[in-house]
């Protein structure tokens, strides 16, 4: 079954829940694509690593050194012939987090030459430190080339892509033609409104596959089963404002899971 919500799900903004909604979304667009896209066109599924610093890790209330000095950790015994030294305490240094991020390349059947990019945005590129300075690294470097970029922001959590607008929406799917730089197509929208659906551009003269993201994504809702697994009582994260969460609220009141 489909969302409740005629647009996106604010409950899939939950950090429990966006990194399988993000892995999933890359596949299935992969997948809903390829019928259009082959045989001149092929998805292929990357993925860009780095290292994240512990000072801007996602997890909240972590400490950044914890000190082992319960019962049942090991002890560490030091054998002299001197005299005996202190007993050492034991610690937990913050180590950098190594992170893996997909997204999503169309390349030339028989040149493999990559003709667009699309990136879904994760917290991790929204949020200041490294993983936005690595994804904007990338943005960049996409922007000054003959590749086309398509950038999905679901999130509303954080500070938006340099978009080259004052609008503020919840949320946005941005299309940056090659052919057209520095000008792009910029879908903004709300969380009580559609998600609109785009064009996916390839090389010229040849015809754009119409990306369908709303039932992309109620089609994940329905494999996922996210139906049961959420829990719509619960509030959602990032807030809402008082006048959406009345919305919401009038909205999941008729809802029933099945």
């Amino acid at each position: 079954m489909p969302s409740p919500f005629p647009g996106m799900d604010p409950y899939l903004e939950n950090s429990e829940i966006w990194p399988e909604v993000h892995s999933r979304l890359i596949v299935a667009i992969a997948d809903r694509l390829a019928p259009a896209l082959h045989p001149n066109y092929y998805a292929a599924i990357e993925k860009r690593t780095y290292l994240d610093p512990p000072e801007d890790s996602v997890l909240i209330g972590i400490p950044d050194v914890s000190i082992g000095s319960h019962a049942s950790e090991p002890k560490v015994e030091i054998r002299t012939t001197a005299a005996t030294l202190p007993q050492a305490e034991i610690v937990t240094l913050p180590l950098p987090e190594e992170v893996t991020e997909r997204y999503l390349e169309i390349r030339d059947t028989q040149t493999s030459t990559v003709i667009t990019v699309i990136e879904i945005l994760s917290p991790k590129n929204k949020r200041t430190g490294e993983g936005r300075t690595a994804y904007l690294r990338k943005r960049q470097q996409v922007l000054t080339t003959q590749t086309h970029l398509v950038e999905i922001d679901l999130l509303r959590g954080q500070t938006p892509m340099p978009l080259g607008t004052q609008t503020k929406t919840d949320y946005r799917i941005l299309v940056s033609r090659s052919n057209t730089r520095p000008q792009a197509e910029l879908y903004g929208f709300n969380l009580r409104q559609l998600v609109p659906n785009f064009h996916l551009p390839l090389k010229p003269g040849d015809t754009e596959p119409e990306i369908s993201l709303k039932a992309i994504l109620d089609d994940i809702y329905d494999r996922a089963g996210y139906s049961f697994r959420i829990d719509y009582q619960k509030p959602v994260k990032p807030a809402l404002s008082e006048e959406i969460q009345q919305w919401a609220m009038t909205l999941l009141n008729g809802y029933t899971k099945s």
